[in-house]
């Protein structure tokens, strides 16, 4: 897909090569996928230098976490149930990326034809340039906060990811959405504790929470 303007998540976590997050789309009747900018580049590829696939997406997959995936993306074809994946890349240059990818539902007239959802980069090391940027730019996101950390907490157990980590997925929501995030951190707390249920099942009711409470504010 072309970018049309530049979006609030590249303002926040950096412009340039590296992104930090994106979108994709996939349809199960042709099997076909379509992935943003953000997406091709976290991969290591240039916007439009190349046509992702099943294969090419497997082809980068960690090879310890590929299995995995395989048997996740097999599912959701079959089924086209959400899903949820935390899990390992490898670009062009052999670089690793921690990645966190969600999906959902993807409906034309009703039905579903398939699966659209987000890439989040939370590889642990923010580059210095980016923080320089964060820091910035959004000091005030930094401060002490009860209901940031108490979202950040809420992230970090359903994900299983760290601290930084969770913080990085609630600005990125943040922008993308354009809430605020002391806002948008309050209402996910709230909507949170209504959440039981097996792990499994908790995730994915997660992952549509983290993607639909903005528009309950």
């Amino acid at each position: 897909m072309e970018s049309e303007t530049v979006r609030p998540v590249e303002e926040v976590l950096g412009a340039g090569r590296a992104q930090s997050a994106g979108t994709f789309r996939f349809w199960r009747a042709d099997q076909r996928w379509e992935w943003s900018d953000e997406v091709a580049l976290i991969h290591g590829y240039e916007p439009g230098s190349v046509r992702p696939s099943t294969e090419l997406l497997l082809s980068h997959k960690h090879p310890e976490d590929r299995e995995q995936v395989a048997n996740t993306i097999a599912r959701t074809v079959e089924t086209g149930e959400p899903f949820c994946s935390r899990h390992r890349i490898i670009d062009t240059r052999g670089c690793v990326h921690h990645v966190l990818v969600v999906g959902d539902d993807m409906l034309e007239g009703g039905e579903v034809v398939g699966t659209s959802g987000y890439y989040v980069d939370i590889t642990n090391a923010l580059e210095e340039d980016r923080r320089q940027t964060l820091d910035g730019a959004l000091p005030e996101l930094y401060s002490a906060r009860a209901e940031i950390e108490q979202a950040k907490g809420a992230l970090m157990l359903i994900y299983g990811i760290t601290a930084e980590q969770a913080f990085r997925v609630l600005i990125w929501r943040s922008q993308e959405t354009g809430t605020k995030l002391r806002a948008l951190a309050a209402q996910l707390v709230s909507e949170v504790t209504m959440l039981d249920g097996p792990m499994v099942e908790l995730r994915t009711r997660f992952d549509y929470l983290l993607l639909t409470v903005h528009e309950r504010m």
